[in-house]
């Protein structure tokens, strides 16, 4: 279960709302002129002072500003706008408890730089909580709108191998793209052994609060908010949404529950590679399920993990004597479902194919096989993963690739993804064309001489 905001993306958001609000009330106090009307596009009005905290927000996230300038900066904020009012017009839905979460989360960030709320609204020179909350809530719900609506432009494209050839054809040679040094990567996992009595304590821990909600109405996500050890959904009362038309983050096992459940309705337990889960099935929007869940997880002995111990090296033993190959060992012996049926050759989340680019390989991976040959296997290396579950595993590099020019044939899947991209690129283009021209905008007469990429000035 992936954590829902990470640290880094969370931390920008908070800079990026502290100047937007603290440039805001500067400028009301020292402002020369009032702050005027730059553009206007649908039902969206784009202010003079916006360009600047823009380019302030851009200079807190670390980008070299020089190559921006008002007119690029406007127009990055026009095309905002656009996709947020289509977003409006197609009735496109917004998170609204994701967004009051953001907005709770920064507020309790604000109070603990500041010390109280009421420093804060000193600070940001706001008459009550409630306004602040509201000014933030709208912040995020066009922030979403116009990712929502830049989603959904392209959400079905797909790209046909004719369509790739042609692609790569029509790149001159002197301009091939250069991959860089790439590894594939197996491994075998074993985990340690839970004893049926922790594994029934559990289970009887999760039906006690099954029935403690079904039966006597107690509150399902202050139950998560208290038990759940799933860190990703904890704080919002274990909750998830889930998109039938859609791939989702959760194994299979979570979501063939989930979409047997009516709406109100509490599953028994279950289980996991991630332990043991009740779920709730709390609204039904058409495709999409908002779910909550609760997840426990047997304690582990120090018995069960020195057995895992044991076991692995056996393992790597029988490998190292030539008893059995890596494959045939993690087709028998590897308790990683993902891995275990292809030999225990690592998938690569972020491309989906079997390489990993040396420069942007996980930084943990990569001090694992950093001294690695080829096919030399590692000692067993202790792992715990993101949910606290301790395992031990034996790595190798199987396939080392050298830089190199793009080949058709042997980077077909990376020219794929290129040549997607491009198409992606032009239906947002044709689609930002069509709808400038259906939609009322308007530009501020020093803004006109603005080279703008889009032809945001309508004769």
């Amino acid at each position: 279960m992936n954590v829902l905001i990470k640290n880094k993306i969370f931390n920008l958001f908070f800079t990026f709302i502290f100047i937007f609000l603290h440039f805001q009330n500067f400028g009301q106090s020292n402002r020369i002129k009032i702050d005027g009307v730059a553009a206007v596009v649908g039902d969206f009005i784009i202010l003079d002072s916006d360009i600047d905290k823009t380019l302030i927000d851009l200079q807190s996230q670390g980008v070299n500003v020089g190559d921006f300038d008002r007119c690029s900066l406007l127009g990055k904020l026009m095309e905002d706008k656009l996709y947020a009012h289509h977003a409006e017009q197609d009735s496109l839905d917004v998170d609204n408890e994701q967004i009051y979460s953001y907005v709770d989360q920064t507020i309790d960030y604000f109070v603990n730089q500041l010390g109280n709320m009421e420093k804060v609204l000193e600070f940001y020179k706001k008459k009550d909580e409630a306004t602040f909350r509201q000014e933030l809530f709208e912040i995020n719900r066009i922030n979403q709108l116009s990712e929502r609506m830049q989603t959904s432009i392209i959400d079905e494209i797909e790209i046909t191998p004719e369509e790739v050839r042609v692609f790569f054809q029509n790149i001159p040679r002197y301009d091939l793209p250069i991959f860089g040094a790439e590894l594939e990567i197996a491994q075998i996992v074993v985990k340690p052994q839970v004893s049926e009595e922790d594994e029934n304590k559990i289970i009887q821990r999760l039906k006690s609060i099954r029935d403690d909600v079904v039966i006597n109405g107690s509150s399902f996500a202050t139950k998560a908010i208290l038990y759940s050890q799933d860190p990703g959904s904890r704080s919002t009362g274990g909750k998830y949404t889930l998109n039938r038309s859609r791939r989702n983050q959760m194994v299979k096992e979570f979501e063939d529950v989930c979409y047997r459940l009516k709406e109100g309705e509490v599953s028994e337990p279950f289980e996991t590679d991630f332990g043991w889960h009740i779920v709730m099935v709390d609204k039904v929007r058409g495709q999409e399920l908002d779910v909550r869940h609760i997840l426990l997880k047997p304690e582990v002995s120090n018995n069960a993990l020195l057995e895992a111990k044991k076991k692995i090296d056996l393992i790597r033993k029988r490998i190292v004597d030539k008893e059995l190959t890596f494959e045939e060992a993690a087709k028998s012996f590897s308790d990683e479902k993902t891995t275990k049926n292809n030999g225990g050759v690592l998938i690569n989340p972020t491309t989906g194919n079997t390489r990993f680019e040396l420069t942007k390989i996980d930084p943990v991976l990569y001090t694992q096989i950093q001294r690695l040959n080829d096919n030399e296997i590692s000692a067993p290396l202790l792992e715990q993963d993101n949910i606290g579950s301790n395992s031990y595993k034996i790595i190798k590099v199987t396939n080392r690739y050298d830089e190199h020019v793009a080949d058709y044939s042997k980077d077909f899947i990376k020219i794929k993804e290129l040549a997607l991209k491009e198409k992606q690129l032009k239906t947002i283009q044709n689609w930002m064309s069509e709808k400038i021209i259906e939609t009322y905008i308007s530009v501020n007469k020093d803004s006109r001489e603005c080279n703008f990429a889009n032809k945001w000035l309508k004769k």
